[in-house]
This record gives C-alpha cells, structure tokens and sequence, in this order.
C-alpha cells in the first residue's frame, strides 16, 4: 500500500487499516526509527501500574520521573502502619 505525505508532514491512515486496529480520532502512537523507514505502534492506554492482589504490577513502560525503588517503600510503610493500627 502506498501513501503520500502532505505539504505539513502528514500521512493519512486509510480507514480499513485505522478499524483493524482500534485507532480512531487522538489514538496515540509510538513511532520508532528503524534502518527501513518508519514503525508506528498503537499505544495502549492502560496504566503503567496497577494493583493485584495488593501488590504493584507493572504492566508497561515506567512513566518518566518514577521512582520505582520510593514506590514500594511508600507501599511497604503503608502496610506497616495498617498492621499497626496507626
């Protein structure tokens, strides 16, 4: 499939391929650099942490700026505290 890039830079997804893939209007997209070209990856929406069974699972890419190692302590003194009754 061939596809053109207008005079801002843009390319436009042909509807068929944006349905198979779940992406509609504001889908985010990761685009890699590679030796052939261009990749673009549909980006999942889902936090990058959440909770199962009271443990922090990890389910992506760690947000910039987080502080994994600060994360579980501040879970661990929090399960300390409710043990403790305080």
């Amino acid at each position: 499939m061939e596809l053109r890039i207008d005079k801002a830079g843009r390319v436009v997804l042909p509807k068929p391929v944006r349905e198979r893939l779940g992406l509609r209007e504001g889908s985010a997209l990761e685009m890699s650099e590679t030796s052939n070209g261009v990749l673009l990856r549909r980006i999942d929406q889902e936090p990058s942490m959440i909770q199962k069974r009271g443990l922090w699972v990890h389910t992506g890419k760690i947000p910039p700026g987080f502080d994994v190692v600060q994360a579980v302590q501040d879970d661990r003194e929090e399960r300390i505290r409710k043990l403790a009754g305080l």
